[in-house]
């Protein structure tokens, strides 16, 4: 495993570096400014197309999705350290670069299992960041961890497919731009555990939907990712063309789409970190208690060296993912996923904490990113699978080397 940068990297993450020293951290106050003067409250400020502007005329466009055809053909290795970057700012970056959950999921999606016609309808305005999208699989009356546990039921109908069910936390759908829900529900409850879900591309204006409420992060609307919304669809109908794949296949989509998605979320995460860590180190720095700079207290010193330390070995460890998911493909870096997924949120919210920490209440407060920095990370030990139910899969996994 070499993971040094590769020309097109290094040249990539100078321009990155670049846009996110001249433009993205001084829109951060101007994002902030503007979202106070919005009515709507899922609205996306100004700023961010400008933002998206100049990132495709920077060239920084599309850079998660490895299929030539579509994106620019960056392999996980390469993403990696690019995506580290857009972490340090994840409120304005990722979306300015079109790189943003979860259209990025969706986008996956789309490109892999998608129809032509899906993807002249859907992919394309999504790639071109003309529109948004939405996620929906998670829902309030089951235990969601385990997503066979899904009760939406997707029915046919002639021609048609008729929805009924409801879903929270679907994110991306309370952002005014979203005209498309990837919806995952049941078409046959009979069938094979693994092979009774189905997914199914919704317009989000069809008859039949009514979103109740935009869901808060921590007293956050959580803008960033779109906003999620518990929706309710009754008597939905959407053409029989509308399925992804096929009847019988939405678990395996899941699955493919989840593995690439914990690892954008994990390449994020380190981005986070560091960008505490460098806020914590200026802060002890600055200031001064008991009669001597906070950098120089024993506790102090301690987080910042156990602060590097974490940071080191979870980027270690996400390298080594991205590298095998390219190698040996997502299957083959399962093990590794799920690592990542456990070790690295859990990282960032210890590195976020002891920033928040240094800070005193000016950590908690709106005067620095901290506070939105540890909610995202905290909100990651339950996206995409809790914690406990990728310890305990792992933990499977090894036993299986011993029976």
């Amino acid at each position: 495993m070499d993971f040094r940068f590769d020309p097109r990297t290094a040249e990539l993450h100078e321009k990155l570096t670049d846009f996110m020293e001249e433009e993205v951290y001084p829109a951060e106050h101007v994002f902030e400014q503007q979202m106070r003067e919005l009515e709507d409250p899922w609205a996306r400020p100004p700023v961010i197309e400008d933002l998206k502007r100049s990132a495709r005329d920077r060239g920084l466009w599309n850079l998660f999705l490895p299929d030539p055809a579509h994106g620019a053909g960056l392999t996980n290795l390469q993403y990696a350290p690019l995506a580290e970057i857009t972490g340090r700012s994840p409120h304005l970056a990722p979306e300015a670069l079109n790189c943003a959950a979860p259209d990025t999921g969706n986008m996956e999606v789309l490109a892999q299992f998608g129809s032509p016609e899906q993807q002249d309808r859907w992919l394309k305005p999504l790639l071109d960041g003309q529109i948004r999208s939405a996620f929906c699989m998670t829902e309030p009356d089951v235990a969601s961890s385990d997503a066979t546990n899904i009760g939406t039921s997707i029915v046919r109908d002639g021609d048609e497919y008729v929805i009924n069910g409801r879903k929270w936390w679907s994110s991306g759908a309370m952002n005014p731009n979203c005209a498309l829900l990837i919806v995952m529900g049941k078409t046959d409850p009979a069938a094979e555990r693994h092979r009774q879900q189905t997914m199914v591309c919704v317009p989000r204006d069809a008859p039949g939907i009514t979103v109740k409420r935009g869901m808060h992060v921590f007293g956050y609307t959580d803008g960033a990712h779109g906003g999620h919304a518990e929706i309710v669809f009754e008597d939905v109908r959407v053409p029989a063309d509308a399925l992804i794949a096929g009847e019988g296949e939405g678990f395996a989509i899941a699955q493919a789409r989840l593995g690439p998605g914990r690892i954008h979320h994990c390449m994020r995460l380190i981005g986070m970190a560091e960008r505490a860590l460098e806020l914590l180190c200026g802060r002890v720095s600055q200031r001064v208690a008991f009669g001597r700079p906070l950098a120089e207290q024993g506790v102090i010193q301690e987080w910042i060296a156990e602060s590097r330390v974490r940071i080191e070995q979870a980027r270690l460890l996400v390298l080594k993912t991205a590298w095998l998911m390219d190698e040996v493909g997502n299957k083959g870096a399962h093990t590794e996923i799920q690592a990542i997924k456990i070790a690295v949120p859990s990282m960032a919210e210890w590195v976020i904490d002891k920033a928040i920490q240094a800070h005193g209440a000016a950590g908690v407060s709106q005067d620095t990113p901290l506070a939105a920095l540890w909610s995202q990370a905290r909100t990651l030990r339950l996206a995409d699978g809790p914690d406990e139910v990728h310890r305990a899969s792992l933990a499977r996994r090894e036993l299986r080397k011993y029976s």
